[in-house]
């Protein structure tokens, strides 16, 4: 595992990180998870991110990871790895269990740290933009957090350009700067392109992408269609049967088969092409399995892109 400097910090960070947006939740085969999070560690992947929302059911995911943590990670290990949640999204119903109020966020960080039984987390986020809440109580929120000793970094997460910049400067005036914004960016996803990354660049700010498979549309289990037990073919899904049109299987085909002449999968060409910008810190992965897990760290076995590769990448893509 190679190591990444987070923006202007001291703190280095895996090239691949392991979210636990899904296959952790309540829901979930336990030994399953706790198999996948053992694996990671020992090879390299000291980051794992979570939300509060993250299940199902909802918080699930973090009472499930505190489990392996009490199992696997006691004593000196918790100083080996950084744990990372968030609150912005709807976590409970009434008016105080969603959004940016400084109410929600410290509410939900002190629940986040019951479920996982840990006295702090590495890094807090904003999980996203609250356009009804002043940007200064937000930020002031998250201050508060890493000077309480409950948080040691702060982040935000899905904010546009110009409200990372704006966060970015309330957050250095406060004292606590912003270590880390986290946004979706795959080859299917380039809105980061379109200014943030220059922000996140100039202001020394690092960046960790995540869904850079697209929701498993990267890989090579869309090549024939949609198969009955992928996301697309679940209801209530993020990754919609719509997503994978045509036109889009055709792009995953093209996709493919650069990816096999790199002597690469297509996921593993997917997470290096992501990794290629120097303003990427990491990219965060989910698996729903421990081989799953491993095909994507090999990613990182070759991470190099010729000029002609490229080229031929983006016109596919457009």
């Amino acid at each position: 595992m190679k190591y990444n400097r987070c923006g202007k910090s001291g703190l280095l960070l895996p090239q691949i990180s392991l979210g636990l947006w899904h296959n952790f939740g309540s829901v979930d085969d336990f030994e399953n998870a706790q198999s996948i999070a053992k694996e990671a560690f020992d090879k390299g992947i000291t980051h794992f991110d979570l939300a509060n929302n993250y299940g199902p059911v909802p918080g699930s995911a973090e009472t499930n990871f505190g489990k392996i943590l009490k199992n696997n990670f006691q004593g000196n290990l918790r100083d080996e790895i950084v744990i990372s949640t968030k609150a912005g999204y709807t976590m409970w119903e009434g008016p105080y269990g969603d959004w940016g109020s400084r109410k929600y966020l410290l509410s939900s960080l002190d629940q986040s740290l019951k479920r996982m039984d840990l006295d702090y987390v590495d890094i807090f986020y904003s999980h996203r933009f609250d356009p009804e809440t002043p940007l200064e109580e937000t930020m002031m929120a998250l201050d508060y957090a890493v000077r309480s000793g409950k948080a040691l970094y702060a982040g935000i997460s899905n904010y546009n350009p110009e409200k990372t910049k704006e966060a970015a400067a309330i957050l250095k005036q406060l004292g606590t700067p912003c270590l880390i914004h986290q946004v979706k960016y795959s080859m299917f996803v380039r809105t980061p392109e379109e200014g943030l990354l220059d922000v996140l660049g100039e202001k020394e700010i690092g960046c960790i992408a995540f869904s850079p498979l697209a929701q498993g549309l990267l890989t090579d289990k869309y090549l024939r269609g949609i198969p009955k037990d992928s996301r697309a073919a679940k209801p209530n899904s993020f990754l919609k049967s719509e997503d994978v049109s045509e036109e889009r299987i055709h792009k995953i085909k093209a996709l493919n088969q650069i990816a096999l002449e790199r002597n690469q999968s297509l996921a593993q060409m997917a997470l290096a092409w992501v990794l290629k910008d120097n303003r990427i810190t990491s990219v965060l992965i989910g698996a729903s399995s421990t081989k799953q897990l491993n095909n994507n760290i090999d990613s990182l076995q070759n991470l190099e892109f010729s000029t002609a590769e490229l080229n031929l990448i983006e016109s596919i893509l457009k």
